[in-house]
């Protein structure tokens, strides 16, 4: 829950803060030890743990990273991941500076590290916590013993157009999953106790907003109005906090006309003020020195005092504050209590990780871990719980393994191996050990079978990004016009002479991710032209989708009877998908986004207000003239292989005081004929009040496992968390004495419906 005490100073306008600014920390034993350290450093060597950078220069520069750290102007490396070279330059900080404070050396391990998971938005689609919290400790293991203390995950940034790349990061369109999952994905990564072996530093991102920009467009402005903020925006990150998350990066873009880097509101105002945070804040890559760019700083000098006055302890490559900060204190621009009090929490979680008593990574300990036998055993199991089965029409699925017949895998992405990951796997995965959705099937049905396979057409970008070049190898010859159809003729014949057509379909990994937006939800190059003329072959078809966010699969949907979601699956995805398309695992994820019918529906959600003639109306013809205003599948759509039934939704009184909790149960059961999992989905909608509140609002789920004929009651409760909201007008949080409506079921359609009343405290 949001903090409640803001009232009248929370509006999204310019508030005038004063030095000093950063807070320190309460007393406790970390902070006492960064205390004592601090009173012993000289100006340059507290500006020094205020700069984090490269292990590789990646941004040119004249001194290598190792004489950087040796002069001690690093507290922090990026971009390393090897244990040998993460040793090195320990060693000379620990061992060759003053005083002698180790480096905290920290890697993006969004969704894995040597073992690489599904993307976080597939995560997000298992809507099950507890693997989450699995997955991230599975990364958090092995990150740790390769010498990473600190990772810059999770991404909590709410988005709801999924234009915009980074969607794979997030958890899509809801603060209610999105918090859930927010607490999940910390308590993973750090568990009880930051200087355990096995555990590594939470990173918050992107502080906030960022996944808002204006047209889905990485990196441009977002504007959001004060409500949204507050409601939709921020809950995440809160939950974050709440979790434990040591730290906070903030964003690239401009939030209402303010850079992110340099945001008083959002990093003292929100942040510290409002929500006591006591850890730092570490700024997104070279943002810092980017505030001239945005026209906000007048040169890098003013950007270094507006950055860290604005509450970023900590520069992320830029240099920006070891070129400047000396310089703003020698003027008198900047207190050396504003230095202190941002490098005290920075000290405090060096000592928080135990870097003091344990600076080195285990080389040999690595070699083991890394990559055990056992962490492959957690991706395929987050894959196939991410999975959503979209369409199954006729129960095509699963496919009958024992009947030897002879299946076609076709598809750009049918033998692909990198696809499967994303693009920030390759920081540290190793994608050639990735077995494909073609080998995964040929080796569930053996020698008995016939498994053949073609890409058919080619996907490529038109406008590749900095990280294609640095992740994806030099770039392929494009086929010819010739050869083009040559592959088309290829991969159609194939299907003609099959039994089962599996095709797999998507994006390429490169397409999604960092400055990686697009302009349509269109599947890329001549995929529906070639999903077009196999189904014209008349044979069983079944689409498996590799992906990072919605596309427009409404042509598949009225004419592909199977369609499986798989996303980017990570490096167990083949055999997680040939597991689930055969049977040996069932299906049971659940869309954590509205997914609209083409990209001129953007932004659908489902969480949106009532108009003057809503959906439900009698006339309500469509408020577009060529197209339903209905996605194609609604915010926690997915299907099994079995059928439930829930029912009996029963609130326990009618009417409870405001600050009460309502208690509410649903019966689910399955009805069908096989073991299989159901995602029980809770929605409210306040009738009236200060505002107009959305038509509905996720407030609870839970996902059960039922064996056939099995009924079991899940207990739901809805208290002050669930029902209060900021209200814009009144500038504070508010619950309401009104009528609530709540209704239960398998996604935000559901109908299964009962209402409550909140009444004034001293009303009976």
């Amino acid at each position: 829950m949001l903090h409640r005490s803001l009232a009248g100073k929370a509006g999204l306008c310019a508030i005038a803060l004063s030095l000093p600014l950063l807070p320190a920390p309460p007393a406790n034993p970390h902070t006492t030890k960064a205390q004592a350290l601090l009173q012993r450093m000289t100006l340059e060597e507290k500006i020094g743990q205020l700069s984090q950078i490269g292990g590789i220069n990646f941004i040119p520069d004249a001194l290598t990273p190792e004489q950087r750290v040796r002069l001690g102007q690093a507290g922090s490396i990026l971009w390393l991941s090897d244990p040998a070279a993460i040793n090195k330059l320990q060693r000379v900080a620990v061992e060759e500076t003053r005083l002698h404070i180790p480096l905290i050396f920290g890697l993006d391990v969004i969704h894995g590290f040597k073992t690489i998971f599904p993307i976080p938005l597939a995560m997000a689609a298992s809507w099950d916590p507890a693997l989450i919290e699995k997955v991230q400790s599975t990364a958090a293991r092995e990150a740790r013993a390769s010498g990473i203390h600190w990772t810059f995950a999770p991404m909590v940034d709410i988005t709801r157009d999924p234009r915009w790349g980074r969607m794979i990061e997030g958890a899509g369109e809801d603060p209610f999953l999105g918090s859930a999952i927010a607490r999940a994905q910390v308590r993973g990564f750090q568990g009880s106790d930051l200087s355990s072996p096995d555990r590594v530093l939470a990173c918050a991102k992107h502080f906030a907003g960022y996944g808002a920009a204006d047209g889905g467009r990485d990196y441009d402005s977002s504007y959001i109005p004060e409500d949204q903020m507050w409601n939709v925006y921020l809950p995440p990150f809160h939950a974050a906090l709440q979790a434990g998350a040591g730290t906070f990066m903030s964003a690239y873009m401009d939030l209402n006309d303010v850079p992110g880097t340099a945001n008083r509101f959002l990093l003292q105002t929100v942040l510290r003020k409002t929500w006591g945070f006591q850890g730092f804040v570490v700024s997104d890559a070279n943002s810092v020195g980017d505030l001239t760019t945005h026209g906000f700083a007048r040169d890098k000098r003013d950007a270094a005092y507006r950055a860290l006055t604005a509450g970023v302890n900590m520069d992320m490559a830029s240099r920006t504050y070891l070129d400047h900060l000396g310089e703003l204190v020698k003027q008198r621009r900047l207190p050396v209590s504003v230095i202190d009090n941002a490098v005290l929490p920075i000290l405090a979680a060096k000592y928080q990780l135990g870097l003091f008593e344990h600076p080195y990574a285990d080389e040999a300990l690595a070699r083991q871990i890394v990559g055990a036998a056992d962490h492959a055993k957690v991706a395929r199991e987050a894959a196939v719980r991410s999975a959503v089965l979209l369409r199954n029409e006729r129960q095509l699925l699963p496919l009958d393994k024992r009947a030897g017949r002879s299946i076609a895998v076709i598809g750009p992405l049918a033998d692909s191996q990198r696809d499967l990951y994303s693009m920030w796997a390759s920081f540290s995965g190793d994608f050639t050990k990735v077995t494909t959705v073609a080998q995964a099937i040929r080796a569930k049905l053996g020698a008995g079978a016939r498994v053949e396979s073609a890409p058919g057409v080619e996907l490529r970008k038109i406008y590749p990004s900095m990280f294609d070049r640095m992740f994806g190898g030099p770039p392929k010859s494009a086929w010819t016009p010739e050869q083009a159809d040559t592959e088309f003729k290829k991969a159609v014949d194939l299907a003609s002479r099959s039994d089962v057509v599996v095709l797999v379909m998507g994006e390429l990994s490169a397409m999604n991710g960092e400055s990686a937006s697009q302009t349509t939800l269109d599947l890329p190059g001549r995929q529906l032209e070639l999903m077009q003329a196999v189904a014209a072959t008349g044979k069983f078809v079944v689409l498996v989708l590799i992906n990072g966010r919605p596309l427009d699969i409404s042509w598949a949907a009225g004419h592909i009877p199977a369609i499986l979601e798989a996303w980017h699956p990570g490096q167990e995805g083949g055999n997680a998908v040939a597991d689930l398309l055969f049977g040996d695992a069932a299906p049971g994820g659940k869309l954590p986004f509205t997914w609209p019918r083409s990209a001129g529906q953007i932004p659908l959600y489902y969480a949106h207000n009532l108009t003057h003639q809503p959906d439900s109306a009698k006339d309500f013809g469509s408020r577009y003239w060529d197209s339903p205003s209905s996605p194609l599948y609604p915010f926690g759509y997915g299907l099994g292989y079995t059928r439930f039934a829930i029912s009996n939704l029963r609130v326990r009184a009618a009417q409870v005081p405001v600050g009460g909790k309502v208690e509410v149960t649903v019966d689910v059961e399955n009805t069908g004929s096989r073991a299989g999992e159901e995602v029980v989905q809770l929605y409210i909608h306040q009738q009236a009040g200060a505002a107009s509140r959305p038509v509905r609002q996720l407030k609870g789920f839970a996902r059960v496992s039922l064996q056939p004929g099995e009924k079991k009651t899940l207990p739901f409760s809805l208290g002050n968390d669930e029902l209060t909201y900021w209200s814009a007008e009144q500038k504070k949080w508010i619950v309401e004495a009104e009528n609530f409506d709540v209704w239960a079921g398998a996604d935000s359609n559901a109908t299964l419906h009962s209402t409550f009343r909140l009444i004034p405290p001293a009303a009976r």
